[in-house]
């Protein structure tokens, strides 16, 4: 139940601290980007929605999103490309989204931040100290761990990756892996992973909170930050730590090629009849349904496409162990052998484990297929 009293006190209490930048504030960044009050209040209408809340939330998304600057947050950097962060900050025309994460980050973030060598890392021990169990900890990119710990060796006092996240998580209010990296170990961890890149639970004992994707949606990395400032408690998490408000639905649920699915029709190769008219990419790889996240209502490049529109199949990025699972990614899950069968399958929904049922449902899945298209070329 949802204590609208108990948020409202919160919220109240956060505009009394001070904000991190004196100088400015969100409300005030937005408007010299050029963003009306309308947009920011449709902005929290949408956001209000993908966090699964009441509408009547709408007003208290958006008080919590200006109050984001009140909130200290830690960026660290292992073994990565910076795509998560590039994802925000690659952008033609800066969204709220993305204005809210440059406020909000502004403690420490390697990619943004001037200070370098020996400043740079006495900013990151002085923000861990004067923020202790205050800050939002997130950590992009997998960690070297064991006997190839040293691989990732960073900064004028040699810490390793792993001394960095292991005591940045120690004093964090709360932990977010942002990334399939960070999530799972992503690319870097996959075989032979000559790195023994581990995903950041394995650092802590502490609850990380898992945003995967190869990068993950904006609107998935400030909502977590959202659902902070509103409940001051971590998110529904599903059987991998990922938030249910984010990754509940398979992209399968609502791909927009769903109906051609359903009726039986495929893109056989790629660039023939089928792809010209929008079919199902099952048959050429598309991992959409075993893959769980909300690409297909989020989208990229300002909400404007995603990659099963623009004609390529889901290669399951935001699921774990992803690059030695999900490939080929250019052949039907069900057509070659799958290693996992005795692992954490993905289930009909994601917070349920299953033993087995991601192979058993690509038979499934791959069953329809034949089926429909048989049917299909009755017709």
């Amino acid at each position: 139940m949802v204590d609208y009293n108990q948020i409202e006190s919160r919220l109240a209490a956060l505009e009394k601290l001070p904000s991190l930048n004196p100088n400015s504030s969100i409300p005030k960044a937005l408007e010299k980007a050029g963003f009306s009050r309308r947009d920011f209040m449709k902005w929290a209408g949408a956001m209000t929605a993908f966090l699964a809340l009441p509408a009547t939330f709408t007003p208290m998304v958006a008080k919590a999103a200006e109050l984001a600057d009140r909130l200290p947050v830690i960026w660290l950097h292992m073994a990565e490309c910076t795509g998560c962060s590039e994802s925000l900050l690659r952008s033609d025309t800066p969204t709220i989204d993305s204005l809210i994460f440059d406020y909000i980050s502004l403690e420490y973030h390697e990619t943004v931040m001037a200070a370098a060598g020996w400043q740079a890392e006495e900013n990151l021990e002085n923000a861990i100290e004067k923020y202790k169990g205050q800050y939002v900890l997130m950590v992009e990119g997998g960690i070297p761990c064991g006997d190839k710990e040293h691989y990732l060796t960073i900064g004028p006092h040699a810490k390793t990756g792993y001394e960095l996240s292991k005591e940045a998580s120690e004093n964090a209010y709360a932990i977010l892996a942002i990334g399939t990296c960070s999530s799972f170990g992503g690319i870097q961890a996959a075989r032979p992973n000559p790195s023994n890149a581990q995903p950041l639970s394995k650092v802590t004992n502490k609850t990380v909170i898992n945003v995967p994707g190869c990068p993950p949606s904006e609107k998935n990395i400030v909502g977590n930050v959202l659902q902070l400032l509103l409940f001051k408690e971590l998110p529904a998490l599903d059987v991998y730590n990922r938030p249910k408000w984010a990754y509940g639905l398979r992209i399968h649920d609502l791909c927009e090629r769903r109906g051609h699915f359903d009726a039986g029709e495929f893109v056989q190769s790629f660039g023939d009849e089928g792809a010209k008219n929008g079919y199902c990419l099952y048959k050429v790889g598309c991992k959409g349904p075993y893959t769980f996240n909300n690409c297909s209502r989020e989208r990229f490049n300002q909400h404007t496409s995603w990659p099963i529109q623009a004609g390529h199949g889901c290669i399951g990025c935001s699921e774990p162990n992803f690059w030695d699972k999900m490939g080929p990614f250019e052949e039907p899950l069900a057509s070659h052998k799958f290693d996992t069968v005795f692992g954490l399958g993905a289930d009909s929904v994601s917070d349920k484990i299953g033993i087995g049922v991601l192979t058993l449902t690509g038979v499934a899945i791959a069953a329809h297929a034949v089926i429909a298209s048989m049917k299909k070329n009755e017709e």
